[in-house]
This record gives C-alpha cells, structure tokens and sequence, in this order.
C-alpha cells in the first residue's frame, strides 16, 4: 500500500472524545500496545486517496454512464469525475488545518458540483464522518471504521434509504461493516481494506437482481430489475481505489467486461 506510516505514538492517540467503540478498544488488554504500533494516515494520505478516486472515476466514467442510462439520467460516471476533480481544485487552492475538515470540504464540494441524487448523498456521507473523526492529523484504523459507519448513517438518514433499496448504500454499508470487523479481529489495515472493497463488491452485484425503491430508477418499477446499481458500482471503486495497488490502476477493461461486472 502507498500509504504514509506514522511511527508516533502521541500523534496517533485517540481523542477523549472518540466513540465508544474507540474507548473500548483503547481500554481492551493489549490494545494501547497495538494502536501506537499500527498505521495511521494523515493528510497527506487522505489527499493521495481522493487524487486516486478522481483518476479511477474519470477512467470509469463511461461504463458509470452506460449503467446510469438504463435506470437514471445516465451522466453518472460524467457527474462523479467533475465532482471529484472540484474536490482536488478545492484542496489545492484552501487546504484543511485537519482531517475532519477536509472530509467536511469534500463533502460540501460533492453537493454543490456532482448533480443529481448522488451529489447530496456522497456529501452527506463525507460530512457525517467529517464530524466523527474531528480535529485530528492522523486516522487510525479504528478512526477510519467510526468514520465509515457515520458516512454510512448520513447517507441512509439523508437518502431515506436501507440496504437492498438499490442504492449506494447497498455497496457501503457491507464495506463499512467488513472494514470494522477485520480492525476488531486485528487484521492489519491493508486486509482490513481489501476485506471492505470485496464486501463493497457484492454489494454491488447483488444490485442487480433488486428492484429499485429509491432514487430515479423507482419509476421504472420491475424494469429496474437486471441493472447494476451505478452509485453502487461508483461506491464500490471509491472504497476499492483506498487500496493503493498497482492492479487498482490496471487493466480497467475487467470493469467493463460484462456491463456492470466489476473484477
């Protein structure tokens, strides 16, 4: 993974008011031994990972599109690429003093420039765990699972939405709940990780048999039946391009091989 280890203990301490999950995993037997030794991300990182979720959008939009055209309006894909390239603009040109704010500018970047449905929901869900992770430098694997299950409350609050609605949250809730089940096992962050992004992509397939109950796709009914999700699918590579690996940025023709497949 490409991304920065951090190897100090007080950076990577958890603040007084972290979630309970958090407290209860500072206060287990062994546990402060295992946060100061594990990885942390920070700024640095974080910037990284969107830089590469604008490039794998960009990349994907047009399958993103296709997928978009048989239940929506079909400008996803073009949609999340201009979203995400703001999203770097905007970084550059006033960078955040701290992690929780800039997960809450990316948030209010998404509403305002990524139209549609999705604008609002992604927003919401960097919003929410904008807030929940707060004015800290570093995220530590238990961070990033408090942040994941606030993105995943913020978008199911703000869509209205539940998993199996067809949505985006059919893919982020089962990366959410994968993540933070391999962090409480000790998995290291990078399984952690890939456990969340295949997760995210069954979620994602399992789309597509669904009717949809929310969103654009609800006019159609039955005939939404057999079509991938495309937030979905979008969800699915933003949580996918958080593993830096050299395979996430090949071969992108295994995406669009069946019309909504993703390897």
């Amino acid at each position: 993974m490409s991304i920065d280890r951090v190897s100090d203990p007080v950076q990577a301490r958890e603040r007084s008011t972290a979630p309970a999950a958090r407290r209860r995993l500072a206060t287990t037997p062994g546990a402060a031994h295992e946060t100061r030794v594990r990885p942390a991300l920070d700024r640095g990182a974080v910037t990284a990972y969107l830089a590469r979720a604008a490039r794998s959008l960009r990349r994907h939009r047009g399958l993103l599109d296709r997928l978009d055209a048989s239940l929506g309006d079909g400008d996803h894909g073009e949609n999340m690429a201009t979203g995400f390239d703001a999203v770097l603009q905007a970084l550059a040109e006033e960078p955040a003093s701290d992690l929780g704010a800039l997960l809450r500018n990316v948030g209010h970047v998404l509403v305002a420039r990524v139209g549609g449905a999705s604008g609002p929901l992604y927003g919401t869900a960097f919003i929410e765990a904008g807030f929940t992770v707060g004015s800290v430098a570093h995220l530590d694997p238990a961070a990033i699972a408090d942040a994941f299950d606030a993105a995943v409350r913020g978008l199911s609050r703000r869509g209205r939405c539940a998993v199996g609605d067809k949505t985006i949250l059919d893919a982020l809730a089962p990366a959410a709940g994968a993540f933070r089940a391999a962090v409480e096992a000790g998995e290291s962050l990078e399984t952690s990780l890939r456990r969340a992004a295949w997760a995210a992509h069954s979620g994602m397939r399992a789309t597509t048999p669904l009717v949809a109950r929310r969103g654009l796709a609800l006019r159609l009914g039955e005939r939404s039946r057999g079509h991938q999700d495309p937030g979905a699918t979008s969800c699915f590579l933003l949580v996918r391009t958080m593993l830096a690996a050299p395979r996430d940025h090949a071969r992108p023709a295994a995406l669009h091989a069946a019309a909504g497949g993703c390897a």
